[in-house]
């Protein structure tokens, strides 16, 4: 049974070159950060180009249980009148984030440091994934948690009434601890100071630098030093959000495998912390330009064009390029059983922690449709079959994990028999338009309702 209600399998196709437009729905990141620092802002935010899936309009069903108003309009821009830093209400219930991590552990922070107390809960999924790596650093602050064995939903937070603030290193490389962590420092007195000894994606420092929060960014010896001043008076923002780099990566990889492809995708935001698998196909040998470089938001943004590559070669991809990429390898080990010779993907430990175990659910859905696999703790590889060698026939399990099932359905459009996913209803958590646009560039999904 999926967590989203009855399972719908989808099966997709070898389709005809895919082309055309791909306008990709917005950053998933920069849509749950502008509603939690609209809401901590004084004022009204406008947000324009927000990812309407379900992960984003769960946190902004939260922040209105904290006392913000959160409101669509009718030509599609939203508004946040914010409550101020430390002006979170207590929430009447249990606050239910779905699927979404970003969202729990963004919102966990959030009100670490405030006087109040909130439950979260989230689908089967989320409540199977470790909350400990954020409750550990909130606990510094002051905060207190009761939760089920080994730190998993539903959980208890108890806001810290005189919250203390912290210097915290991040033990793994996870835009979410050190998000959290950030988030929790606005309501602390002082400065709260975070390190991460390997980068990750910054839209929490520039969002939170846009808003007014007096924040700093240093390379040290010790590694990238984040240093924040807490209780600032955030100001409101107009805000337009990029094209989702994670969104725009599924017609990306579909046009690269099918052959006579040409496909566009504007507005792409290239942020050197999220841009890492477009380069990575590149090394491969992808038939992928960047064109309108440009700015926006504070954000470096392109339109990319994606040709069929059938030259692409296996490579090791750098393992220092993980966390610019974290979410994209699923669909980059699809791409890697079309090219040629072996891809080695190593330093990936974080994917066992993600909505799914996603090595070990990409190693079986790859089994199942004739590619090889090997894989360890912290590494897998791909061997490659070239461009019309995937064989394809395969049922993939989608454990619940939107991109597992987005990516089993690009790799049906380059491989010889269809390939089946047994619950496509997880992608609505962060890409509800996928069916229909891929629809349009040429891809031929059938839905088993």
């Amino acid at each position: 049974m999926s967590a989203h209600g009855t399972p719908i399998p989808m099966t997709s196709h070898r389709a005809e070159p895919l082309t055309g437009v791909a306008e990709v729905p917005g950053d998933k990141s920069i849509s749950h950060r502008s509603i939690i620092l609209g809401a901590l802002a004084v004022g009204e935010t406008k947000i324009t180009g927000l990812l309407e899936g379900e992960d984003v309009l769960d946190t902004a069903k939260a922040m209105r249980a904290m006392g913000a108003e959160v409101t669509k309009h009718e030509d599609g821009s939203w508004s946040v009148h914010g409550v101020g830093v430390g002006g979170l209400a207590e929430p009447d219930q249990v606050i239910d984030c779905g699927n979404s991590g970003t969202g729990v552990r963004l919102i966990m922070g959030v009100m670490a440091t405030s006087p109040i107390t909130a439950t979260f809960t989230g689908d089967a999924s989320l409540n199977k994934r470790p909350m400990a790596r954020v409750t550990d650093p909130l606990a510094l602050f002051g905060a207190q948690s009761v939760g089920r064995s080994e730190g998993r939903l539903p959980m208890t937070i108890v806001g810290a009434a005189d919250p203390t603030p912290v210097r915290y290193t991040v033990p793994v490389p996870s835009a979410q601890v050190k998000s959290a962590v950030l988030l929790a420092g606005l309501n602390a007195p002082g400065k709260t100071v975070v390190i991460e000894k390997e980068a990750t994606r910054d839209h929490s420092e520039r969002m939170l630098a846009g808003f007014g929060a007096e924040i700093t960014v240093e390379d040290t010896n010790e590694g990238r030093v984040i240093t924040l001043t807490g209780q600032p008076e955030l100001q409101a923002q107009q805000i337009a959000v990029p094209r989702d780099p994670s969104s725009a990566a599924f017609p990306v990889c579909a046009a690269l495998i099918t052959p006579g492809s040409d496909v566009l995708v504007p507005g792409i935001g290239l942020n050197p912390t999220r841009a890492g698998l477009f380069y990575t196909l590149q090394d491969m040998g992808a038939d992928l330009t960047f064109e309108n470089m440009r700015e926006e938001g504070g954000e470096p943004v392109a339109d990319l064009r994606a040709k069929y590559s059938p030259g692409m070669k296996g490579i090791e991809v750098p393992p220092e390029r993980a966390a610019s990429m974290i979410d994209e390898y699923p669909v980059l080990s699809v791409v890697a059983s079309f090219a040629t010779g072996k891809t080695m993907m190593a330093g990936v430990k974080e994917l066992r922690v993600k909505e799914s175990d996603r090595i070990d659910a990409m190693a079986r859905g790859l089994r199942a449709n004739g590619v090889t696999v090997d894989e360890g703790d912290d590494w897998w590889s791909v061997e490659g079959m070239g461009p019309e060698g995937v064989p394809g026939g395969g049922t993939c399990e989608s454990f619940l994990d939107h991109r597992i099932a987005m990516s089993f359905m690009v790799m049906g459009m380059g491989a010889q028999k269809p390939v089946t996913v047994d619950d496509s209803t997880p992608i609505a958590t962060s890409f509800p338009i996928f069916t229909p646009l891929m629809t349009s560039l040429g891809a031929r999904l059938e839905t088993q309702a």
